[in-house]
């Protein structure tokens, strides 16, 4: 059995859970596009329960903030989480949600710092900002040699164009010390323009959460190798998809014993300084 930890989840409070997942679901119409709902409940109680069967051995959790008024709830609220995943004997790290909105980023990266968090996580499309808008250089400008970012990748809709690879590049630009996780395999449906705009820049790692149920295992295992499989990791994106369905995906790309190895544990071990 592979040693994992699944380097992106999110996870809801049980009164709220159905709803978020009924919402993510509909945010990107898994049904009407690809013809499956959303596999997980969208509790950590439910996260959890699939981890002892396949080896999980930690999570990263987080949870988006939609609006400046979640965030310090959200951010207790993943903090509260991991301290009781780490307590159930699990290597588990949580980042925190910022909105642009929120009127102290200073502030707020201070308190979850002491709170233990490691990281940031935005998800552009859904928070309706671009990756390089003034509000995300505010952020970066605070967080730069600090803590890494997480940001939801892609989208090949007209009106989600917030997470475009090369708005990432010119992110990155500006800020060249910022370690970044470009989510999805650097751009969920917009891979050609990920491996043009950010192979080669060594402070970005990947993931490989939504990706691998879209792509050929060809095609995965071509953009694993492109970026480096020292640095890509493997995530679920729960509740998108549960652990079981995702290792079944993960085992047929074109991978050798050590790259496995890294993708599925070493990496994230890595880049979390677990």
């Amino acid at each position: 059995m592979y040693k994992i930890f699944d380097i992106h989840t999110h996870t809801y409070p049980e009164a709220i859970a159905e709803k978020a997942v009924r919402n993510l679901s509909a945010f990107y119409d898994f049904e009407g596009n690809f013809n499956f709902s959303a596999e997980g409940k969208g509790t950590y109680a439910d996260l959890e329960s699939h981890a002892a069967d396949y080896g999980v051995r930690g999570f990263l959790l987080f949870s988006v903030a939609t609006n400046a008024h979640q965030v310090q709830k959200v951010n207790d609220t993943i903090a509260a989480l991991v301290k009781q995943s780490r307590e159930n004997g699990f290597e588990t790290v949580g980042f925190a949600g910022i909105h642009q909105d929120y009127p102290d980023f200073a502030g707020e990266v201070e308190r979850v710092i002491g709170l233990g968090l490691k990281g940031i996580k935005i998800h552009p499309d859904i928070q309706q900002i671009d990756i390089d808008a003034p509000r995300m250089m505010e952020l970066c400008e605070i967080i730069e040699g600090r803590l890494p970012l997480y940001l939801h990748m892609g989208d090949k809709r007209p009106e989600y164009r917030f997470s475009q690879p090369k708005k990432l590049a010119h992110l990155l630009d500006r800020f060249p010390k910022l370690e970044v996780v470009a989510a999805h395999l650097g751009g969920y449906q917009a891979w050609d323009e990920a491996v043009e705009m950010l192979n080669g820049r060594p402070n970005v790692w990947y993931d490989t959460s939504s990706a691998l149920w879209v792509l050929t295992p060809e095609r995965a295992t071509e953009l694993i190798h492109a970026f480096g499989a020292d640095r890509v990791m493997f995530g679920t994106d729960y509740p998108v998809k549960n652990i079981d369905t995702e290792m079944e995906r993960f085992l047929k790309l074109g991978l050798n014993e050590q790259e496995r190895q890294d993708i599925l544990y070493n990496n994230a071990k890595r880049f979390l300084k677990i």
